[in-house]
Protein backbone atom coordinates (compact mmCIF):
# COMPACT_ATOMS: atom_id res chain seq x y z
CA UNK A 1 0.00 0.00 0.00
CA UNK A 2 1.52 3.28 -1.11
CA UNK A 3 0.81 6.39 0.95
CA UNK A 4 -1.08 9.24 -0.76
CA UNK A 5 2.05 11.39 -0.32
CA UNK A 6 5.59 10.41 0.70
CA UNK A 7 6.39 10.72 4.41
CA UNK A 8 9.66 11.00 6.29
CA UNK A 9 11.01 8.60 8.89
CA UNK A 10 10.49 11.31 11.51
CA UNK A 11 6.82 11.68 10.57
CA UNK A 12 6.24 7.93 10.86
CA UNK A 13 8.13 7.83 14.18
CA UNK A 14 5.83 10.53 15.52
CA UNK A 15 2.68 8.76 14.26
CA UNK A 16 3.41 5.54 16.15
CA UNK A 17 5.45 7.01 19.01
CA UNK A 18 8.53 4.82 18.69
CA UNK A 19 12.29 5.15 18.24
CA UNK A 20 13.99 5.16 14.87
CA UNK A 21 17.39 4.46 13.38
CA UNK A 22 18.24 6.41 10.25
CA UNK A 23 18.12 9.97 8.90
CA UNK A 24 15.03 11.91 10.02
CA UNK A 25 14.28 12.83 6.39
CA UNK A 26 14.59 9.21 5.16
CA UNK A 27 11.74 8.83 2.60
CA UNK A 28 8.92 6.40 3.42
CA UNK A 29 6.58 5.70 0.52
CA UNK A 30 4.22 3.04 1.88
CA UNK A 31 3.78 -0.15 3.90
CA UNK A 32 3.34 -3.79 2.94
CA UNK A 33 3.56 -7.41 4.00
CA UNK A 34 6.88 -9.11 3.48
CA UNK A 35 5.86 -11.18 0.44
CA UNK A 36 4.88 -8.07 -1.57
CA UNK A 37 6.95 -5.30 0.04
CA UNK A 38 8.79 -2.89 -2.28
CA UNK A 39 11.61 -0.41 -1.93
CA UNK A 40 10.55 2.65 0.02
CA UNK A 41 8.02 0.73 2.11
CA UNK A 42 7.72 -0.44 5.73
CA UNK A 43 7.52 -4.10 6.70
CA UNK A 44 6.90 -5.29 10.27
CA UNK A 45 8.46 -8.25 12.08
CA UNK A 46 7.90 -9.37 15.67
CA UNK A 47 9.36 -12.88 15.82
CA UNK A 48 13.07 -13.82 15.89
CA UNK A 49 12.45 -16.53 13.29
CA UNK A 50 11.74 -13.85 10.68
CA UNK A 51 14.20 -11.09 11.66
CA UNK A 52 16.74 -11.92 8.95
CA UNK A 53 14.08 -12.33 6.28
CA UNK A 54 12.64 -8.90 7.05
CA UNK A 55 16.03 -7.19 7.28
CA UNK A 56 17.13 -8.71 3.96
CA UNK A 57 13.82 -8.05 2.18
CA UNK A 58 13.18 -5.28 -0.33
CA UNK A 59 11.69 -3.13 2.44
CA UNK A 60 13.48 0.15 3.08
CA UNK A 61 12.12 0.49 6.64
CA UNK A 62 11.82 -2.40 9.11
CA UNK A 63 9.41 -2.06 12.04
CA UNK A 64 10.99 -4.43 14.57
CA UNK A 65 10.87 -5.25 18.30
CA UNK A 66 14.63 -5.69 18.79
CA UNK A 67 17.63 -3.43 18.51
CA UNK A 68 19.72 -4.76 15.62
CA UNK A 69 22.33 -3.41 13.25
CA UNK A 70 20.64 -1.35 10.57
CA UNK A 71 21.33 -2.66 7.05
CA UNK A 72 23.05 -0.17 4.76
CA UNK A 73 20.65 2.10 2.91
CA UNK A 74 17.72 1.21 5.20
CA UNK A 75 16.08 2.54 8.35
CA UNK A 76 14.60 0.95 11.47
CA UNK A 77 11.57 1.67 13.61
CA UNK A 78 12.12 0.18 17.09
CA UNK A 79 8.82 -0.74 18.71
CA UNK A 80 7.78 -2.80 21.72
CA UNK A 81 4.83 -4.08 19.62
CA UNK A 82 5.25 -3.92 15.82
CA UNK A 83 1.88 -5.65 15.24
CA UNK A 84 0.07 -2.90 17.15
CA UNK A 85 1.99 -0.13 15.43
CA UNK A 86 1.44 -1.58 11.96
CA UNK A 87 -2.28 -1.40 12.77
CA UNK A 88 -1.86 2.23 13.81
CA UNK A 89 -0.42 3.03 10.40
CA UNK A 90 -3.27 1.21 8.64
CA UNK A 91 -5.81 3.19 10.68
CA UNK A 92 -4.07 6.42 9.78
CA UNK A 93 -3.58 5.88 6.06
CA UNK A 94 -6.63 3.70 5.32
CA UNK A 95 -9.22 4.46 8.03
CA UNK A 96 -12.66 2.87 7.95
CA UNK A 97 -15.05 5.10 6.03
CA UNK A 98 -18.74 4.72 6.77
CA UNK A 99 -21.13 4.43 3.83
CA UNK A 100 -24.40 6.31 3.79
CA UNK A 101 -26.14 4.68 0.82
CA UNK A 102 -26.45 1.32 -0.91
CA UNK A 103 -24.35 2.59 -3.81
CA UNK A 104 -21.70 5.08 -2.77
CA UNK A 105 -21.62 8.40 -4.60
CA UNK A 106 -17.85 7.93 -5.02
CA UNK A 107 -18.30 4.60 -6.86
CA UNK A 108 -17.70 4.58 -10.61
CA UNK A 109 -19.88 2.23 -12.66
CA UNK A 110 -19.27 1.66 -16.37
CA UNK A 111 -21.57 1.73 -19.35
CA UNK A 112 -24.18 -1.02 -19.80
CA UNK A 113 -23.43 -2.45 -16.35
CA UNK A 114 -26.48 -3.76 -14.50
CA UNK A 115 -26.70 -3.56 -10.71
CA UNK A 116 -29.57 -5.65 -9.33
CA UNK A 117 -31.59 -4.55 -6.25
CA UNK A 118 -30.24 -4.79 -2.68
CA UNK A 119 -26.62 -4.75 -3.77
CA UNK A 120 -24.14 -2.75 -1.68
CA UNK A 121 -21.30 -0.93 -3.44
CA UNK A 122 -18.82 0.82 -1.16
CA UNK A 123 -16.67 3.92 -1.35
CA UNK A 124 -14.30 4.37 -4.29
CA UNK A 125 -15.35 1.11 -5.96
CA UNK A 126 -14.71 0.94 -9.70
CA UNK A 127 -16.82 -1.38 -11.91
CA UNK A 128 -16.18 -1.60 -15.65
CA UNK A 129 -18.44 -1.88 -18.66
CA UNK A 130 -21.00 -4.58 -19.51
CA UNK A 131 -21.02 -6.21 -16.09
CA UNK A 132 -23.90 -7.85 -14.22
CA UNK A 133 -23.95 -7.68 -10.42
CA UNK A 134 -26.83 -9.72 -9.03
CA UNK A 135 -28.88 -9.04 -5.91
CA UNK A 136 -27.51 -9.04 -2.36
CA UNK A 137 -23.88 -8.73 -3.45
CA UNK A 138 -21.61 -6.70 -1.14
CA UNK A 139 -18.62 -4.95 -2.68
CA UNK A 140 -16.46 -3.28 -0.02
CA UNK A 141 -14.51 -0.04 -0.41
CA UNK A 142 -11.78 0.37 -3.04
CA UNK A 143 -12.50 -2.84 -4.99
CA UNK A 144 -11.72 -2.69 -8.71
CA UNK A 145 -13.74 -4.77 -11.19
CA UNK A 146 -13.02 -4.99 -14.92
CA UNK A 147 -15.28 -5.34 -17.96
CA UNK A 148 -17.72 -8.17 -18.75
CA UNK A 149 -17.69 -9.48 -15.17
CA UNK A 150 -20.63 -11.43 -13.71
CA UNK A 151 -21.09 -11.63 -9.94
CA UNK A 152 -23.92 -13.83 -8.66
CA UNK A 153 -26.21 -13.30 -5.69
CA UNK A 154 -24.92 -13.23 -2.13
CA UNK A 155 -21.23 -12.87 -2.93
CA UNK A 156 -18.96 -10.61 -0.86
CA UNK A 157 -15.85 -8.91 -2.24
CA UNK A 158 -13.39 -7.20 0.07
CA UNK A 159 -14.10 -8.60 3.54
CA UNK A 160 -11.23 -8.39 6.04
CA UNK A 161 -8.27 -10.74 6.08
CA UNK A 162 -8.45 -13.65 8.53
CA UNK A 163 -5.24 -12.68 10.29
CA UNK A 164 -4.89 -12.63 14.09
CA UNK A 165 -2.18 -12.50 16.76
CA UNK A 166 -2.80 -14.71 19.79
CA UNK A 167 -2.40 -12.61 22.93
CA UNK A 168 -3.10 -13.65 26.56
CA UNK A 169 -6.26 -11.53 26.59
CA UNK A 170 -7.52 -12.90 23.25
CA UNK A 171 -6.98 -12.68 19.50
CA UNK A 172 -5.78 -9.33 18.15
CA UNK A 173 -6.79 -8.57 14.58
CA UNK A 174 -4.37 -7.35 11.92
CA UNK A 175 -6.35 -4.64 10.16
CA UNK A 176 -6.86 -4.78 6.40
CA UNK A 177 -6.09 -1.78 4.21
CA UNK A 178 -5.91 -3.51 0.83
CA UNK A 179 -8.55 -4.33 -1.76
CA UNK A 180 -9.81 -6.87 -4.28
CA UNK A 181 -9.07 -6.63 -8.01
CA UNK A 182 -11.20 -8.61 -10.48
CA UNK A 183 -10.01 -8.55 -14.10
CA UNK A 184 -12.06 -8.78 -17.32
CA UNK A 185 -14.39 -11.68 -18.19
CA UNK A 186 -14.37 -13.20 -14.70
CA UNK A 187 -17.52 -14.92 -13.39
CA UNK A 188 -18.05 -15.40 -9.67
CA UNK A 189 -20.78 -17.74 -8.41
CA UNK A 190 -23.30 -17.29 -5.62
CA UNK A 191 -22.22 -17.08 -2.00
CA UNK A 192 -18.50 -16.60 -2.64
CA UNK A 193 -16.24 -14.63 -0.28
CA UNK A 194 -13.07 -12.94 -1.47
CA UNK A 195 -11.04 -11.21 1.25
CA UNK A 196 -9.13 -8.01 0.60
CA UNK A 197 -5.36 -7.84 0.93
CA UNK A 198 -3.84 -6.73 4.21
CA UNK A 199 -1.95 -3.95 2.44
CA UNK A 200 -2.03 -5.12 -1.19
CA UNK A 201 -4.58 -6.66 -3.53
CA UNK A 202 -6.30 -10.02 -3.69
CA UNK A 203 -6.45 -10.55 -7.45
CA UNK A 204 -8.41 -12.74 -9.86
CA UNK A 205 -7.02 -12.55 -13.36
CA UNK A 206 -8.83 -12.43 -16.70
CA UNK A 207 -11.17 -15.21 -17.77
CA UNK A 208 -11.24 -17.16 -14.50
CA UNK A 209 -14.53 -18.73 -13.35
CA UNK A 210 -15.53 -19.43 -9.73
CA UNK A 211 -18.42 -21.72 -8.83
CA UNK A 212 -20.67 -21.16 -5.80
CA UNK A 213 -19.40 -20.96 -2.20
CA UNK A 214 -15.72 -20.45 -2.91
CA UNK A 215 -13.50 -18.75 -0.30
CA UNK A 216 -10.40 -16.82 -1.42
CA UNK A 217 -8.07 -15.56 1.30
CA UNK A 218 -6.20 -12.27 1.58
CA UNK A 219 -3.48 -11.36 -0.93
CA UNK A 220 -4.03 -14.49 -2.98
CA UNK A 221 -3.50 -14.19 -6.74
CA UNK A 222 -5.50 -16.46 -9.04
CA UNK A 223 -4.23 -16.54 -12.61
CA UNK A 224 -5.92 -16.42 -16.00
CA UNK A 225 -8.50 -18.95 -17.22
CA UNK A 226 -8.71 -20.95 -13.99
CA UNK A 227 -11.73 -23.07 -13.04
CA UNK A 228 -12.56 -23.36 -9.35
CA UNK A 229 -15.51 -25.57 -8.39
CA UNK A 230 -17.91 -25.26 -5.48
CA UNK A 231 -16.83 -25.18 -1.83
CA UNK A 232 -13.12 -24.74 -2.45
CA UNK A 233 -11.25 -22.90 0.28
CA UNK A 234 -8.06 -21.04 -0.64
CA UNK A 235 -6.04 -19.50 2.17
CA UNK A 236 -4.13 -16.23 2.07
CA UNK A 237 -1.00 -15.41 0.08
CA UNK A 238 -1.49 -18.29 -2.38
CA UNK A 239 -0.39 -18.05 -6.01
CA UNK A 240 -2.59 -20.03 -8.39
CA UNK A 241 -0.97 -19.88 -11.80
CA UNK A 242 -2.83 -19.76 -15.14
CA UNK A 243 -5.28 -22.44 -16.32
CA UNK A 244 -5.43 -24.33 -13.03
CA UNK A 245 -8.53 -26.44 -12.26
CA UNK A 246 -9.61 -27.05 -8.66
CA UNK A 247 -12.57 -29.40 -8.33
CA UNK A 248 -15.07 -29.36 -5.47
CA UNK A 249 -14.05 -29.01 -1.82
CA UNK A 250 -10.34 -28.61 -2.46
CA UNK A 251 -8.57 -26.99 0.48
CA UNK A 252 -5.40 -24.94 -0.04
CA UNK A 253 -3.04 -23.88 2.76
CA UNK A 254 -1.44 -20.43 2.84
CA UNK A 255 1.64 -19.11 1.05
CA UNK A 256 2.07 -21.86 -1.55
CA UNK A 257 2.08 -21.96 -5.35
CA UNK A 258 -0.09 -24.15 -7.60
CA UNK A 259 1.65 -24.51 -10.94
CA UNK A 260 0.23 -23.69 -14.36
CA UNK A 261 -2.36 -26.14 -15.77
CA UNK A 262 -2.42 -28.29 -12.64
CA UNK A 263 -5.65 -30.22 -12.10
CA UNK A 264 -6.65 -31.00 -8.53
CA UNK A 265 -9.38 -33.58 -7.97
CA UNK A 266 -12.24 -33.15 -5.50
CA UNK A 267 -11.66 -33.13 -1.71
CA UNK A 268 -7.90 -32.83 -2.02
CA UNK A 269 -5.93 -31.06 0.72
CA UNK A 270 -3.01 -29.06 -0.67
CA UNK A 271 -0.43 -28.47 2.06
CA UNK A 272 2.60 -27.67 -0.11
CA UNK A 273 3.43 -26.13 -3.48
CA UNK A 274 2.71 -28.38 -6.45
CA UNK A 275 4.07 -28.40 -10.00
CA UNK A 276 2.00 -27.49 -13.00
CA UNK A 277 0.85 -29.79 -15.78
CA UNK A 278 -0.08 -32.71 -13.51
CA UNK A 279 -3.22 -34.13 -11.90
CA UNK A 280 -3.36 -34.40 -8.10
CA UNK A 281 -5.53 -36.07 -5.45
CA UNK A 282 -5.64 -36.83 -1.75
CA UNK A 283 -4.62 -35.40 1.58
CA UNK A 284 -1.72 -35.03 1.84
CA UNK A 285 -1.69 -34.24 -1.87
CA UNK A 286 0.07 -36.54 -4.34
CA UNK A 287 -0.09 -37.18 -8.05
CA UNK A 288 -3.49 -38.74 -8.63
CA UNK A 289 -2.29 -41.93 -10.29
CA UNK A 290 0.04 -42.74 -7.40
CA UNK A 291 -2.57 -41.91 -4.75
CA UNK A 292 -5.29 -43.98 -6.43
CA UNK A 293 -2.89 -46.94 -6.70
CA UNK A 294 -2.21 -46.65 -2.96
CA UNK A 295 -5.93 -46.72 -2.22
CA UNK A 296 -6.34 -49.79 -4.41
CA UNK A 297 -3.48 -51.50 -2.58
CA UNK A 298 -5.09 -50.73 0.80
CA UNK A 299 -8.18 -52.67 -0.28
CA UNK A 300 -5.98 -55.73 -0.79
CA UNK A 301 -4.82 -55.80 2.85
CA UNK A 302 -7.71 -57.99 4.19
CA UNK A 303 -7.04 -60.57 1.47
CA UNK A 304 -3.31 -60.58 2.25
CA UNK A 305 -3.97 -61.02 5.98
CA UNK A 306 -6.41 -63.85 5.28
CA UNK A 307 -3.78 -65.69 3.24
CA UNK A 308 -1.21 -65.23 5.99
CA UNK A 309 -3.63 -66.85 8.48
CA UNK A 310 -4.14 -69.94 6.30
Amino acid sequence: MRFPTPHTLQQITTLIDCESVGPSDFPVLGMNEIHVVREGEIVFVDHPKYYDKALESRASVILINKRVDCPEGKALLISDDPFRDFNKLTDFFKPFEQSTSLISTSAKIGQNTVIQPNTFIGNNVVIGNNCIVHSNVSIYDNCIIGDHVIIHAGTTLGSDAFYFKNRPEGFDKLKSGGNVVIKNHVEIGSGCTIDKGVTGSTTIEEGTKLDNQVQVGHDTVIGKKCLIAAQCGIAGCVIVEDEVTLWGQVGVTSAITIGKKAIVLAQTGISKSIEGGKTYFGSPVEEARRKLKQLADVKKIPLILKKLEE
